[in-house]
């Protein structure tokens, strides 16, 4: 039976809706012209404009360092605060508690950071905005991974125990590899919500160490340029990138397990 045309036009203007921003922000983002409104002509001007800014290469370099470092630390606290939650907990209070930070709002979280921060007397710098990713990093990373584990096959963790294998052994290679495709999309959320975090690196970074999402907030104060433009295209790209890889790397890891 052939579908009515007409349930295609929601699809498409969904479609529309959706991509029609990042369509003009990326023919923009070539402009040759200085105004970020109309397209004069197409040009690398903006590009190489974005190389030669020392502001924007220190964000960027700041932002990777942090995101890299949080996510890795995310992913391992993540995972293991799912299993414990899973596995050993059968409180409703402390699962509402491992997610908390993910539903709690940014500046809420912000604020509490940095008292926190000040209570211990911690200074201000790429650390603290790295601590303070992974702990809302890592409630994302245990929310993907509990999910994970609701399709786990706990007969092959059985079977491994009562062949003899330990608690350590059965982890790693039984419970660890059917947990890989979460995992892998659990890390994944963490770096781009890293990436893009502004408000909490905002309060808790110190003003010489800023974030790229800090930087470029500091730039469109004075409104939308070209070379935002270009740098929004270039993260893009990276975010892009990235999603395609992890997808991969979740299939691979699917057929492999």
């Amino acid at each position: 039976m052939r579908r009515p045309r007409l349930l295609y036009v929601p699809f498409w203007m969904t479609y529309v809706f959706l991509y029609a921003p990042i369509a003009v922000l990326v023919v923009m983002s070539f402009n040759s012209g200085d105004s970020p409104y109309s397209f004069d002509g197409f040009s690398l001007k903006w590009y190489g404009e974005l190389a030669g800014n020392a502001e924007i290469g220190k964000g960027l370099v700041n932002t990777l360092l942090v995101a890299a470092g949080s996510t890795v630390l995310a992913t391992v606290l993540g995972t293991l605060l799912a299993v414990g939650l899973a596995r050993y907990s059968r409180s409703k209070v402390l699962d509402a508690i491992g997610v908390l930070p993910a539903v709690l709002p940014d500046l809420v979280l912000a604020i509490g950071l940095l008292v926190f921060y000040g209570t211990v007397k911690m200074t201000l710098g790429l650390h603290s905005v790295l601590l303070a990713h992974t702990v809302f990093g890592m409630a994302f990373v245990a929310a993907v991974v509990r999910t994970r584990l609701t399709h786990a096959d706990l007969s092959l963790e059985e079977a491994s125990r009562d062949l003899g294998a330990n608690a350590v052994t059965t982890f790693l290679r039984i419970t660890l590899p059917q947990l890989a495709p979460g995992i892998a999309a659990g890390a994944l959320l963490a770096f781009t919500l890293s990436v893009d975090e502004f408000v909490i690196a905002f309060f808790t970074a110190a003003p010489t160490e800023p974030t790229l999402p800090i930087v470029i907030y500091s730039m469109v104060r004075f409104g939308v340029t070209p070379e935002i433009n270009a740098l929004a295209t270039l993260l893009l790209a990276v975010s892009f990138t990235v999603v395609i890889v992890a997808q991969r790397m979740t299939r691979l890891t699917e057929s492999l397990s």
